[in-house]
């Protein structure tokens, strides 16, 4: 199995080239926020247990896709250095268990492309974040960077619409071969 982990921001548009990307090469979306919908329909949002479980599922999903063969399955994540460095290499230890590929993919975007996209009406209908001031807090309090791997790879989706980021996801992994 290849696991494209797609991560960023809040509103860098990791679902959106998601998208894109899975209308070029087959594979299967395991959104980020499938994990904390799920979590949110037994706890709170941040209650104690409710990040817990959201990472539980996240690494039972791609340990089943793993487990059975999924070709290819594309996750999204908002990566917080340090604090989400133990879950991700709990998902490492995952894909290498089943001698599998890690893709990473860093998508990033200016501060203000993003204050433009976080208004989309679909944020606030998903439960995403949807306002400048909510965005700004988490951009502040966190370091959403890059996954500590040198294979990381890095596009500004700033500067290109989702399908042209996608195409060039798929080249640079070789994903059509």
């Amino acid at each position: 199995m290849k696991l494209l982990f797609l991560h960023g921001a809040p509103a860098v548009g990791k679902l959106t080239v998601a998208k894109a990307l899975l209308r070029i090469v087959p594979g299967r979306l395991m959104d980020n926020h499938a994990a904390i919908d799920l979590a949110l329909t037994v706890f709170d949002f941040g209650a104690p247990g409710f990040w817990e479980l959201v990472h539980d599922v996240r690494c039972s999903a791609i340990d089943a896709a793993a487990e059975h063969g999924a070709p290819l399955l594309v996750t999204t994540f908002c990566y917080a250095e340090p604090e989400d460095r133990e879950q991700f290499g709990q998902i490492e230890n995952i894909v290498q268990r089943h001698h599998g590929e890690l893709l990473p993919v860093f998508l990033h975007c200016s501060r203000e492309e993003a204050l433009r996209r976080v208004g989309n009406p679909d944020r606030a209908a998903r439960r995403k974040i949807s306002s400048g001031e909510h965005l700004i807090r988490e951009l502040d309090r966190y370091d959403l960077t890059a996954v500590p791997r040198p294979d990381c790879l890095k596009l500004n989706t700033g500067m290109n619409p989702a399908e042209v980021t996608a195409q060039e996801i798929v080249r640079h992994f070789k994903l059509d071969a």
